[in-house]
């Protein structure tokens, strides 16, 4: 379970203080600790919190003020009291001031657990649209609490309502075609056409009558005019996705249209004016490409006026478990299924996997999970994301091994850089430890020493 504000843990006895936050941060939380009422203090006002645990008994300032003082600044935080000299009056001055729930110590971290979730969840939920931070029209959502991906939306949104081109490069399965559209939607091209065209996958033969269009007759089977997708997105936006993918005697051709917004059909005598604006994506390094002279400069200077690039998802981890949430409600619903949360062990999987297929990966995994979940509960068993293998860490493997003794080499290999650790090993290479142990069990009956 994650959440987008820290749980404070306030407690003037430094054991169960440490205990609190060491337990809490095992099961995914993140945490922070005061010793006393005015550090507490101090610190809320410094920053919001989901949940409070708070001491009632504190040398300086006791559970109930700060309890107070919370519900004066930040009424939407939740306060658990936690006391080990509880008396129903306590209690119930306690849940008049506005606590959630009144504990007795000692107490164990599953009732706690439980608490939090109750008080955490349904907000966490609320914050999932707010955080989504496409306009509130619109069903292209993108869930992230990571700062970069922050400051990208920040200048996707600055910029939708100019005419620049922008050029978004970033990793498959990342989310650029979701960005394109979120800078459509956010810009006064809204109400018009959003036309995306997968540059890769339309055959050559017919990518240039697909996008610029035909007049009747201008070949064999051209029984009737056809508008191009070009002309289709007048007004509005043209996504080319993969745009590196376009053939090279064409982009001459695209390069001319974006900068004279007119196109020439197929057997047309006259160029259409049109207006669009737009957007190209791609997986590769596009500066390279053109080095390598597949694809024209002036066409990449051109395209590349405003620049964004979308990092892959292993470098916003913190993102993991809130997308996983996100797709988890998402996919529930389409299945009609009653799954009401993921297991700190399956969230502990996801997180530490390396996600080579992005977010694309990462929702499919969450599809199959709750395809696979017969309880209200993702389990790692539902996850099914054993696989092992990470190119940048195979690619220097000799040619001519089957795929069994390139899995045997890597993770014999990981688990000696990690000096015989086998929870960093199974970290590494994204695989549950359960998986690790199974395969050093199979390489031990073959005889292999393992330490």
């Amino acid at each position: 379970m994650s959440q987008l504000n820290p749980i404070l843990v306030v407690d003037d006895e430094s054991e169960m203080r440490l205990a609190l936050s060491h337990a809490l941060a095992r099961n995914g939380y993140k945490v922070t600790t005061a010793s006393c009422g005015f550090d507490a203090l101090k610190k809320l006002r410094k920053q919001t919190y989901n949940m409070v645990i708070t001491d009632v008994k504190m040398p300086d300032i006791n559970g109930l003020e700060i309890l107070k003082e919370i519900k004066k600044n930040t009424p939407q935080t939740k306060v658990v009291m936690i006391t080990a000299y509880g008396t129903i009056e306590s209690a119930v001055e306690a849940m008049k001031e506005g606590a959630f729930d009144f504990l007795l110590k000692p107490f164990s971290i599953q009732v706690l657990e439980k608490i939090i979730k109750r008080a955490v969840y349904p907000s966490m939920q609320a914050k999932l649209k707010t955080s989504l931070t496409s306009s509130k029209s619109s069903k292209w959502e993108i869930v992230s609490q990571n700062k970069t991906i922050k400051e990208i939306l920040k200048r996707a949104k600055d910029i939708a309502n100019s005419k620049s081109t922008v050029l978004i490069q970033g990793e498959s399965g990342t989310g650029k075609e979701l960005l394109a559209r979120y800078i459509h939607e956010n810009s006064n091209r809204r109400n018009h056409s959003f036309i995306a065209v997968n540059c890769a996958a339309i055959p050559e033969g017919l990518i240039e009558s697909e996008l610029f269009g035909y007049e009747k007759g201008a070949f064999t089977g051209a029984v009737s005019q056809h508008k191009g997708k070009f002309e289709l997105a007048h007004n509005g936006t043209i996504l080319l996705d993969e745009i590196s993918e376009l053939p090279f005697p064409l982009q001459a051709k695209l390069l001319r249209i974006i900068q004279e917004e007119e196109v020439d059909r197929i057997g047309g005598k006259m160029p259409v004016p049109i207006d669009i604006r737009a957007i190209a994506t791609t997986n590769r390094d596009l500066a390279k490409v053109v080095i390598e002279k597949k694809f024209r400069e002036d066409l990449y200077y051109r395209l590349n006026v405003i620049p964004i690039k979308f990092i892959p998802l292993r470098e916003r981890k913190e993102d993991i478990p809130l997308l996983a949430e996100y797709f988890l409600k998402k996919l529930s619903l389409r299945n009609n299924k009653s799954i009401s949360g993921i297991s700190r062990e399956a969230i502990s999987i996801l997180t530490s996997h390396s996600w080579r297929g992005n977010i694309r990966e990462l929702e499919n995994t969450i599809e199959r999970a709750v395809l696979f979940c017969e309880g209200d509960t993702i389990l790692p068993t539902h996850l099914d994301i054993d696989s092992i293998y990470d190119i940048k860490s195979v690619q220097n493997f000799p040619a001519g091994q089957t795929l069994l003794e390139m899995e045997k080499n890597l993770i014999l290999k990981t688990l000696k850089e990690q000096n015989g650790n086998r929870t960093k090993a199974a970290k590494v290479m994204g695989i549950s430890i359960r998986t690790l142990r199974n395969k050093l069990r199979e390489y031990k009956s073959e005889g292999i020493q393992i330490d």
